[in-house]
């Protein structure tokens, strides 16, 4: 770890951390707090890769819809409407209704085969992404003046690294330039994740052995065809798993390549001090 101790971490004049964690538990709340008192950088890694690395897939995807309409296709071909994404850190949208659900067509859902395609599309987009975040550590301090950097992770870092190999590429590039710290939630905060995607299912990245496995353990359990598969019935029924899956590698990325704060304590962070004094006790914990 770029910190080693508590000391170190206070007496450092340049602080970069990476936040990781399941969606929701805090991690845009505090960035966007950190952001708020000028000194520090936000680098997300969803607007990176829906800007950067997917924007021309999710732009040509609205296309697509477009061009289904005679007056919209008449003015796309004639260059008269310009047809873009408005992503934003807190308005994720556009790169999630990109990555779509699988299932029956009539409700919206994509083919099984196209589903896999945009999830892989996604991988590649994310570990590009994490990899970018040495280069905007360095460009926030060298371009901007900024003194710290935190990087706002995505939910599915853990689906694109292996923890548990001392030689993996993206968390060592990683650990070179930031202290990546896991907001971990407990049994409470699992149920009301849950709970809120229960009443609100989005897309979301999947790793694929663990997709594939899902997929076919729903076709099986309600007997039910690929394409008459309700696709929010089944990112419902996964979503849960996804928790249980996700746990134990947030949990190794952590034991291995940093440390762990908990999610009631991110909630109580109102000023860059108090984020400063929760990173510091977690150092002398692991210490």
């Amino acid at each position: 770890m770029i910190y080693a101790t508590a000391k170190e971490w206070r007496a450092a004049k340049h602080k970069r951390v990476l936040l990781f964690g399941m969606s929701g538990l805090g991690k845009t709340h505090v960035s966007n707090l950190l952001r708020a008192s000028g000194d520090w950088f936000h680098y997300s890694i969803d607007y990176r890769i829906g800007t950067r690395y997917m924007g021309e897939h999710i732009a040509d995807n609205f296309k697509r819809e477009a061009m289904k309409v005679p007056l919209l296709r008449d003015l796309l071909m004639t260059d008269s409407v310009h047809i873009t994404s408005n992503i934003t850190f807190n308005n994720l949208s556009p790169l999630s209704t990109y990555l779509g659900k699988p299932g029956d067509p009539t409700k919206g859902g994509l083919d099984f085969e196209e589903y896999l395609k945009r999830q892989e599309q996604h991988r590649v987009a994310e570990t590009a992404a994490l990899h970018d975040t040495g280069h905007f550590a360095t460009r926030a301090q060298s371009l901007y003046g900024y003194a710290n950097f935190v990087c706002d992770s995505g939910g599915s870092i853990c689906e694109v690294v292996d923890p548990d190999d001392a030689n993996d590429p993206t968390l060592g590039a990683l650990t070179e330039n930031v202290l990546m710290v896991w907001i971990k939630g407990d049994e409470a905060h699992r149920e009301e994740l849950v709970r809120r995607f229960d009443k609100a299912p989005k897309p979301m990245y999947y790793q694929p052995d663990f997709l594939q496995e899902c997929w076919q353990d729903f076709l099986r359990k309600f007997n039910v065809s690929a394409n008459k598969v309700d696709p929010d019935s089944f990112i419902r029924w996964t979503y849960a798993r996804a928790l249980d899956h996700r746990q134990p590698r947030y949990e190794a990325m952590a034991s291995n390549w940093g440390l762990s704060v908990t999610a009631q304590d991110v909630a109580d962070i109102r000023t860059t001090e108090d984020f400063e004094t929760l990173i510091a006790s977690a150092l002398e914990t692991r210490a």
